[in-house]
């Protein structure tokens, strides 16, 4: 029978093989687009035989989630950690939004979350992702507002999908921008948005 360590040792190789894999495809879909890469390419930049991508990945639309959901991730720690440099909720609440739209010009983020994303995966799956991430921070910097009355009181649901929406919209045509100016542009007026929100009673 194999010893606990050796079952250890495969356990490990098989989630670094995965992480390999994910870190390849990132870097590919990035660089050329989703459309453009095969799963040989993945395989060969990852250093292994398809076999062992079929291991962790039923496909290539499958491993491109797995990509995009790391990059949200990021992309939601990249907004907390912005929101965490403040301890005002309404600076949190401004510093995360400015976070989201500037990270928005990354062009690792444009290529995978923006403009393949919502194509590859599609709309209502993208969306439930975004939801899991950068939108559920959102939700609860909303909340903390309306408790400590900044925001007069209303649903915090509908609130936060239109905030959301307008920002996701926002940061897809950013990532279509060429113009350096469109981002400050855009977040000065994400703020105006933001403060037409507080309650000044």
């Amino acid at each position: 029978m194999p010893t606990m360590g050796a079952a250890m040792d495969r356990v490990r190789q098989r989630l670094e093989t995965r992480r390999t894999l994910v870190a390849e495809a990132r870097t590919l879909f990035a660089r050329h687009g989703y459309a453009a890469v095969s799963l040989a390419q993945v395989v060969g930049a990852a250093a292994v035989t398809k076999g062992a991508l079929y291991h962790h990945f039923d496909s290539k639309a499958d491993l491109f989630h797995a990509v995009v959901e790391q990059v949200q991730q990021e992309v939601g720690e990249r907004v907390s950690a912005a929101a965490d440099a403040h301890d005002d909720p309404w600076e949190q609440l401004v510093a995360g939004c400015g976070a989201f739209l500037a990270v928005s010009r990354d062009p690792d983020v444009q290529r995978i979350m923006l403009v393949d994303g919502p194509a590859v995966l599609g709309w209502n799956e993208w969306r439930a992702m975004d939801e899991a991430s950068s939108a559920r921070h959102l939700t609860e910097a909303l909340v903390t507002l309306i408790e400590a009355g900044v925001i007069a009181r209303r649903p915090v649901e509908p609130l936060a999908h239109l905030l959301s929406g307008a920002m996701n919209e926002a940061a897809l045509w950013l990532a279509r921008s060429t113009d350096p100016g469109d981002l400050p542009a855009v977040t000065e007026e994400l703020s105006r948005l933001l403060e037409s929100l507080r309650d000044h009673r």
